[in-house]
């Protein structure tokens, strides 16, 4: 039992046990801490993402859905080991589960109880990481990304004094989840004991995404002046999308509206959904290259 880790102290970890770290613009306060309490923290939860595709899977960590609004976890684990950090507090990811379990890693037993009950708040107790990977028991886990899962996991425990036994899998929370497929939970422990043996390594250097991350539609409606604004007219032009007269950017302006309305016709949006303003799916599909923190 602990108290969560500062944005600060969390990357400070993160790099000492050698994960390649991107800061996603908005990760430091972007949480669900109005909805219910954050801590005492006891664990890790690992999960997979049902998805493929880095850009739009962070996109969606962040951002979250209509009916599961984000951040769906702390920390994106991408298939080339890089670990994009999204969420800072209370995130949607771990959900109901088994009291039972909880007082199970609470007290590091080896063996955890079968989940047959959903009567305690996961998202209260613990950090979570979704990890790129498709869940049907098929799609591979390449050793950078299962290093990088280890190394996440072990940060987490080295910072807070727990063994390898306070990392589990979504499955074992909850008997409603399947998470993580494709490799078992008792071996990637014994990944984590294996990293949590060794000395913490030299700090990584932090990594720039390649692209933009979506700063989200509230951030366009402000009427911004931005180098984003620019990049993100150049690839409408680039991409046969444009309704400039002048330009594009730095500032926002109606042109950038109606051409980035060009954009989602083109994507097959129509009606409000092809309204101008920027939305998440749309923005990971445009590729903006990445320019600077938001």
């Amino acid at each position: 039992m602990a108290e969560p880790l500062s944005a600060d102290a969390l990357v400070s970890a993160l790099r000492a046990e050698g994960v390649t770290l991107v800061e996603h613009a908005g990760w430091r306060t972007n949480n669900r801490n109005s909805k219910g309490s954050w801590g005492p923290v006891n664990g890790v939860v690992i999960h997979h993402t049902v998805t493929s595709g880095t850009t739009a899977t962070v996109n969606l960590c962040f951002n979250g859905r209509a009916d599961l609004p984000g951040p769906l976890c702390h920390g994106v684990i991408a298939k080339d080991g890089t670990v994009h950090l999204v969420g800072n507090g209370r995130a949607n990811h771990a959900g109901s589960g088994d009291g039972d379990v909880l007082r199970a890693v609470v007290a590091e037993r080896s063996t955890l109880p079968a989940p047959d009950q959903n009567d305690t708040d996961g998202n209260t107790h613990f950090y979570g990481f979704e990890c790129v990977n498709l869940g049907d028991g098929k799609d591979p886990w390449p050793e950078a990304q299962l290093d990088a899962m280890a190394r996440a996991s072990a940060a987490l425990c080295r910072a807070h004094g727990w063994t390898a036994a306070s990392v589990i899998g979504h499955k074992e929370w909850t008997s409603a989840k399947i998470d993580p497929r494709g490799f078992t939970m008792a071996a990637f422990r014994a990944r984590v004991a294996d990293r949590l043996s060794a000395k913490p390594t030299k700090p990584t250097t932090p990594a720039k995404p390649t692209y933009q991350p979506f700063p989200g539609t509230a951030w366009f409606k402000k009427n911004p002046e931005s180098p984003v604004v620019t990049a993100m007219g150049k690839r409408l032009v680039s991409v046969g999308c444009s309704a400039y007269a002048d330009g594009p950017g730095p500032q926002w302006t109606e042109s950038d509206r109606r051409s980035y309305a060009k954009w989602q016709r083109k994507l097959g949006y129509t009606g409000s959904a092809a309204d101008g303003w920027p939305g998440a799916a749309s923005w990971a599909a445009l590729k903006v290259p990445y320019v600077k923190e938001v």
